[in-house]
């Protein structure tokens, strides 16, 4: 089903809010998003949600829905799949005039929206966080970038991705629907994304990061790193790249290579690295193209799945020494950070992107989250300065306090 609702913002708040409160009273799932340069936003609700591990099976098998994966499973934050078996959307570009009102929404038809936002309020400030999280001091962050930078010099890596987060609180007026739609029109290429589940809590966010997209014959990904603020009218024009930022995206790309040679696939399509804007910051990119009907590998986007996460860009290469280095320095859980989230044959489409510039929200609390990679060249207190800017980035909507 879809609707469509084009009189003023604050109606589009309304529809939104309306069904967050509606799986919040039933104890369901919801998904909320916003594809990079779409035009309207999903949402879709599961009151059965039985999605643990469910994640893991064949792309392909599962029924139309939202993956969310942590960024490694364990028994406290498992993968969890959101059915689309109660599926809206609303259009962003006012094309329509059709303010029909579905069932979904009829029963808060005369509620005010403002009521409906301070419901959904008070709900986050009594969740409860299933993560033992803090704010990483920067004396931390910094020790653990020095480790990481001595780590590489003596060859245990090439390259590793340490990360950190930044806690404050929930102001009192905190609208999560009218977040939700700044957040779509300050960042028009990125995939914003709001989701909730007892099993994950509440995540909002903007990922300029595709890990997969599948369409078709069509199989796509992408090597995304290095990170400098956009600058001037022009800022592609304005972009100039150190050595150290080429390095650790070349090292990305590489990674992703490496995965194409394991499975034995040599014809794809690379393009790049190429500079691109994504969220008031700059990033280099290379795009990866695979004809899967062409190479006779219907499955790529399964296998792929399998072998990208976690990518270097979020962890680090060799993957098993990296993650062994994150588990031994990084002092919290990152739960759902650096994972990988997104909708999956909807549309007999499946794109799932890392799920990067998000924040988590309980208990009167808003956790950032933001990484850096760190090379041989690295500069701790540069690295600091870009995971401050990273969590700027969905903190300054969220209205940040320190």
């Amino acid at each position: 089903m879809e609707i469509t609702n084009t009189k003023t913002s604050n109606s589009k708040e309304h529809l939104i809010s309306s069904l967050f409160v509606k799986a919040i009273r039933k104890n369901a799932a919801i998904a909320v998003w916003r594809k990079p340069k779409a035009s309207k936003i999903e949402i879709i609700i599961d009151e059965d949600l039985h999605a643990n591990g469910e994640s893991l099976k064949e792309l392909d098998d599962l029924p139309p829905g939202f993956m969310a994966h942590p960024f490694q499973a364990s028994a406290v934050h498992s993968p969890i799949y959101i059915k689309a078996g109660n599926y809206s959307s609303i259009d962003l570009k006012g094309n329509h005039q059709d303010d029909e009102q579905s069932e979904d929404f009829s029963e808060f038809e005369n509620t005010a929206t403002t009521v409906l936002a301070t419901e959904i309020r008070n709900f986050i400030s009594t969740a409860k966080s299933k993560s033992n999280t803090s704010t990483t001091s920067k004396e931390a962050f910094l020790t653990t970038v020095e480790k990481a930078i001595a780590a590489i010099k003596s060859g245990d890596l090439y390259k590793v991705v340490p990360a950190k987060t930044k806690c404050i609180d929930l102001p009192e007026n905190f609208d999560l629907a009218s977040v939700f739609l700044t957040l779509c029109e300050a960042y028009p290429n990125a995939f914003i994304n709001c989701f909730y589940s007892e099993n994950t809590g509440f995540y909002i966010g903007a990922s300029p990061e595709t890990l997969i997209r599948t369409k078709g014959d069509e199989f796509f990904t992408m090597a995304l790193a290095g990170t400098q603020i956009a600058k001037g009218e022009n800022p592609l024009k304005n972009a100039a790249w150190t050595q150290k930022e080429i390095e650790e995206q070349a090292l990305v790309s590489r990674y992703i290579v490496d995965c194409f040679k394991k499975i034995r696939l040599r014809e794809y399509k690379e393009i790049g690295p190429k500079t691109t804007v994504a969220g008031g910051l700059l990033h280099l990119k290379s795009e990866f193209w695979v004809d899967m009907s062409a190479t006779n590998f219907p499955q790529l986007g399964s296998v792929m799945l399998d072998l990208l996460h976690p990518t270097s860009a979020i962890c680090g290469m060799p993957k098993d020494q990296a993650l062994e280095f994150l588990q031994s320095e990084e002092s919290f859980d990152r739960a759902y950070f650096s994972g990988f989230i997104g909708p999956v044959n909807m549309d007999e489409e499946t794109t799932l992107y890392v799920n990067l510039r998000c924040a988590m929200l309980a208990n009167k609390k808003i956790w950032l989250y933001a990484g850096a990679g760190i090379t041989e060249d690295s500069v701790p207190e540069k690295e600091w300065e870009e995971t401050e800017m990273k969590c700027n980035i969905i903190g300054q909507f969220l209205q940040t306090k320190k």
